[in-house]
């Protein structure tokens, strides 16, 4: 990911942005988890602790309601590009170490995690522009090159350049007749 991601912006911006990607719809179970993301990551800006204590209680249930009511987890330690839309609810599980980049869309039934046991800090990467079918799982410490697209129900289990398309189980490149 390049810089663009890690540009600072207040909690505001970041939400206001988020809700128009998500078509200014604030209903939507998938803005209200990036909302619930966004909040969380700025939480742990506010010094001293004792301040930040009432912060990590609203969070936390604002994160439980998320992830009990709406199938989405998302913790606050995944490290979220700007405008990230999460397209559809329910089965949709991010490891808190994944990094996904900038305008990148998940939809339901998504799974991007750990592979094996012994490895629990492995996690996906995604670049920009990524699109994630539902049902798909990308697993382990992958890197998933701008542009990509991952069909329905892949499983993405070893690292893919940038602009190619994948499908199937385990997930290969399409070639371009394919398409």
């Amino acid at each position: 990911m390049t810089d663009s991601s890690h540009e600072r912006i207040g909690l505001w911006a970041q939400i206001h942005e988020d809700w128009v990607a998500h078509g200014r719809d604030w209903t939507k179970p998938g803005f209200r988890a990036v909302a619930a993301h966004r909040f969380g990551v700025w939480r742990m800006q506010v010094q001293p602790k004792v301040l930040r204590a009432p912060l990590s209680v609203l969070y936390k249930a604002m994160y439980r309601k998320v992830r009990n009511g709406y199938g989405i987890d998302l913790p606050y330690t995944v490290q979220l590009g700007r405008r990230v839309v999460i397209e559809h609810q329910s089965a949709i599980v991010v490891h808190g170490h994944c990094r996904i980049g900038d305008d990148c869309i998940l939809r339901q039934g998504v799974t991007l995690g750990n592979r094996y046991l012994d490895c629990p800090l492995e996690a996906p990467t995604l670049g920009h522009r990524v699109n994630v079918g539902a049902g798909a799982k990308i697993l382990g410490g992958v890197t998933l090159g701008d542009d990509v697209n991952v069909g329905a129900n892949a499983v993405v289990l070893i690292d893919i350049a940038a602009g190619q398309t994948v499908v199937g189980i385990p997930a290969r490149v399409l070639k371009a007749q394919e398409l």
